[in-house]
């Protein structure tokens, strides 16, 4: 029971890690609608999401280091490489099985597995949710624009009035 509280506390603190990496990627994304440097552009807009994707990854990389951390303070590992191959392989829920912890700490596999099927989730919504944001700004730009008498590309003279 113990050990299941303690990877109770490790799962919390390593969705912190993502909860701070979504909220920073969209913070980012926030800023760069702001500055209008994304937004109306379908490549920027891809670009966008890509750096937002690579924001989510160094969280989810950070939530391994969280793990990792775990199973050397257990004891587990004496080697940070083989610590963290070992948390990477259960926070992604391949489970090789190559590597086993001991009895007494191996429930913290299934809490990592746990943990990263949430995270992943999360960051599947958040990246969901950016691009539904980023294509609603440029359908916004569009309309607005073509309310003005069409888009910059596709703008036909204006007859004259004779």
């Amino acid at each position: 029971m113990k050990v299941m509280l303690i990877g109770f506390g490790v799962t919390l603190g390593a969705l912190v890690v993502q909860g701070i990496a979504v909220a920073g990627g969209v913070e980012t994304i926030g800023a760069l609608l702001a500055k209008r440097a994304v937004g109306m552009d379908v490549w920027r807009n891809g670009v966008a999401t890509l750096l937002f994707i690579m924001i989510l990854l160094t969280g989810h990389f950070g939530q391994m280091a969280v793990w990792t951390t775990a199973f050397m303070a257990a004891g587990e590992f004496d080697a940070f490489g083989v610590a963290f191959y070992h948390a990477a392989v259960n926070y992604t829920t391949l489970g090789y099985g190559d590597i086993v912890m001991s009895p007494r700490w191996r429930v913290l596999g299934p809490q990592a597995a746990a943990s990263g099927t949430l995270a992943f989730g999360w960051s599947t919504a958040a990246i969901v949710t950016v691009v539904i944001r980023l294509g609603r700004y440029r359908h916004r730009a569009q309309v607005r624009e073509e309310s003005r008498g069409g888009s910059r590309e596709t703008r036909e003279p204006r007859p004259t009035h004779q």
